[in-house]
């Protein structure tokens, strides 16, 4: 008997998702829950892990992180953050039947190297060594508008007259 670890697992059931009233919550990795981002509570998997997500209903896919536990609920396997229960398209039904898998390699927004792939931005270097105490605007002393007297407060300018 040969035991086959869990990440080469794919799984079949049954997906809810957080409300957007969830957004603003710790999530048990300890980062906040935004029902934008694409995120998802797993009971085995370890934090960070990037998971493929297919919708079995209408082919739909979406690349979660986990961030979370759970669900608790039985016969749930995965809950999906807002934002990618909406990238799959289960919004209206509010429980799918879904397929998860272990992604193989991440593709964007998730990128392992982004040095390896070529943008077509225009690369800029900043040096600020050479930014001197020539370049920055010398403070202006404060002056005395005039001279004190009884009961009236000293009005400081930081302008020259």
């Amino acid at each position: 008997m040969s035991l086959t670890p869990v990440e080469a697992q794919t799984h079949r059931g049954k997906a809810t998702y957080y409300s957007k009233k969830a957004t603003g919550t710790r999530t048990a990795s300890g980062e906040r829950l935004h029902h934008d981002s694409l995120t998802c509570a797993h009971r085995t998997y370890p934090f960070g892990t990037i998971l493929k997500v297919t919708n079995l209903r209408n082919g739909k896919e979406v690349l979660v992180r986990v961030t979370d536990r759970g669900p608790f609920s039985r016969g749930r396997i995965i809950d999906l953050s807002y934002g990618a229960a909406k990238a799959l398209g289960m919004l209206s039904q509010g429980v799918a039947m879904v397929e998860v898998q272990r992604a193989d390699t991440p593709r964007i927004p998730y990128r392992d190297n982004p040095e390896e792939e070529e943008t077509g931005l225009p690369a800029f270097e900043f040096d600020f060594g050479q930014v001197t105490s020539e370049l920055l605007p010398k403070p202006k002393t404060p002056t005395l508008k005039a001279p004190p007297k009884r009961g009236v407060k000293l009005k400081v300018s930081p302008h020259e007259p």
